[in-house]
């Protein structure tokens, strides 16, 4: 459990970066559904980790290298809509697989 700055930055993150993707979705996402569903700051705030959901189209290791290689021009995208923040944290991005988890777990207790 981080602290309750570390709480807001998180949630402040998230919705800027799924904003960035919203707009940006043929560019940065190759015109696949992506939302950042869980971000984690760490206790410094020089990194935070942000999960995402890809939904509709290309696979999703595709769409994540894209995002990995366009890393660098979100977050200035972030940076610049969060002129408050004196640092905006490095970030990395990973697939956030706990839909599809919690779909094999519906399944096997449908059996």
């Amino acid at each position: 459990m981080g602290s309750i700055r570390q709480n807001k930055i998180e949630k402040v993150i998230q919705e800027e970066v799924s904003k960035v993707f919203q707009q940006n979705a043929r560019e940065l996402c190759l015109g696949a559904m992506v939302t950042a569903t869980v971000v984690r700051v760490t206790p410094d705030l020089s990194m935070a980790r942000v999960y995402l959901s890809i939904f509709a189209g290309p696979p999703k290791e595709e769409v994540l290298q894209n995002i990995q290689i366009n890393k660098g021009k979100i977050r200035g995208d972030v940076g610049r809509r969060l002129k408050d923040m004196r640092h905006i944290p490095d970030l990395e991005f990973f697939i956030d697989d706990s839909l599809d988890y919690a779909e094999k777990i519906d399944e096997l207790l449908k059996k």
